[in-house]
Formats: C-alpha cells, sequence, structure tokens
C-alpha cells in the first residue's frame, strides 16, 4: 500500500484558508495528484487543507472523508522562551528541547512536566489511535511495532493534512520521537510524503518512507517552494522568517 501525506499549500492563516500564491500551487499538486490511481482520500477539517484538497477533488470527481485527528497538532504549552503563553507543541528553539534527553526517546519524549501540563501524550494517542484504525480499515492493522499484512494490497491513499500532525504520523508508522521529526524536517507548503508498505515476510509490514517533501510538482510548473515552513537561514537575513 502507498500512503501520501500532503501539507497544506501556502496559507492565509488569518482566514484559515490558502494565499494567491497557495492556490497556485494547489492547482500544481492536482495535476500530479490526478494522474494517479487513488483508493481513497483522507482531509483534515480545517479551512487550508480541505482548500488544498479541493482541487484534487474537483478536478477527479471525487470526495474525501474528513478526519478530526488529522487537524494540526494541537497541544498548547508553556516552552521556556515563553513562560507566559501557551504556543505549539512542535516549534521550540533549538538550545531548549536539546537539552533534554528525553524528548529524543520515543517512549520518554511526553513526560517532562511542559508536556504533561499541555496533555500531549493524550493528543498524541488520539491522532495515533486515528491513524491505526485507518491503516486497519486498509488493511494493516497495527501489530506491536510493525503492521500485520490481513489484506495486503497496493491501493493508494492520501491525507491532506499539517506539518506538525504529519511528524506525528511518521513518528508512530516509523517508531520515533516526534520532537526529532518535528525540529529536523521541513515539510514545504503543498509536498507530498510518500511511505510503501514493505511485505518482507508474508503477513508483517513496515512503511518506508520513499520520499519526504517532495515539491517536484512546483519544479514542473516553474515555482519555487514556499519559504512558509521554514525559519531564517541566518539571523541576519532580517528579510527571512524569524
Amino acid at each position: 500500500m502507498k500512503l501520501l501525506i500532503v501539507r497544506h499549500a501556502d496559507p492565509d492563516y488569518s482566514i484559515d484558508s490558502l494565499t494567491p500564491t497557495g492556490w497556485q500551487e494547489a492547482a500544481l499538486l492536482a495535476d500530479r495528484l490526478s494522474r494517479l490511481d487513488v483508493t481513497a482520500f483522507y482531509v483534515s477539517p480545517l479551512g487550508r487543507a480541505k482548500d488544498t484538497a479541493s482541487l484534487t477533488l474537483q478536478k477527479m470527481g471525487r470526495t474525501a472523508t474528513e478526519c478530526p485527528w488529522l487537524r494540526e497538532f494541537d497541544a498548547p504549552i508553556r516552552k521556556p522562551n515563553k513562560p507566559d503563553a501557551d504556543s505549539v507543541t512542535w516549534d521550540w528553539m533549538p538550545a531548549d528541547w536539546t537539552a533534554e534527553p528525553r524528548f529524543f526517546d520515543r517512549h520518554a519524549w511526553f513526560d517532562p512536566a511542559v508536556m504533561q501540563a499541555g496533555g500531549v501524550a493524550e493528543k498524541y494517542k488520539a491522532v495515533t489511535d486515528g491513524l491505526d484504525a485507518l491503516l486497519a480499515a486498509h488493511g494493516y492493522p497495527r501489530q506491536g511495532e510493525f503492521y500485520r499484512a490481513e489484506r495486503p494490497n497496493t491501493d493508494t491513499v492520501v491525507l491532506f493534512c499539517h506539518f506538525g500532525v504529519e511528524c506525528v504520523l511518521l513518528s508512530r508508522m516509523l517508531n520515533v520521537s516526534p520532537m526529532i521529526l518535528w525540529h529536523g524536517t521541513c515539510a514545504a507548503p503543498s509536498s507530498v510524503t510518500t511511505l510503501v508498505t514493505e511485505e518482507r515476510r508474508e503477513g508483517q509490514a513496515y512503511f518506508r518512507m520513499g520520499a519526504f517533501g517532495d515539491t517536484s510538482h512546483l519544479y514542473a510548473g516553474g515555482q519555487e517552494p514556499s519559504f512558509a515552513a521554514r525559519f531564517c537561514e541566518m539571523y541576519s537575513l532580517t528579510d527571512q522568517r524569524h
């Protein structure tokens, strides 16, 4: 089975939709995805993901199932650099998160007090339970640290969602701490991450990531990826996001 995780296109967060650039990205994405034989589409309930999906769905005459657990990962916490205000779980300053050894441990990353106060473990489980149920419905129920190929297939399944929750999904399938993915990877707007099952022993499957954050559809359309997913390459570059 092939699983495609698509991050929404360039966002306008003020209206939970897309910028003009984002709509152009979504159109190029639709050109790419519409060539595929897709078994099922799933989408976040948030506007920017639904709008991104809409052009693909219109082009293919299809609909998507809305999944509440695909919304952006929402577990606000009080981080060291913002002790008096709630902020997202998945955006820490490098010196702050790397100072906590448990953040590198997939079994202990939610144990620090700051994570417990935000109920992060419970919200993480809600997402991974949703993912496990979806994969089971498509023939691959979770079994310990891998997946049972109960009804092995070559279906293609597409999820339209967000960077923060994408890393949660990947952390579950690849058995790693999401903190490493949140801070060590960057999925640009409209990018496509592809995972494919490998059934090397009959009845036992694992998802292998063949591409992360692929934006080849943008380059094919003569468009550079948006900078929205990234922060300044150098602190002195004041025209880049700080």
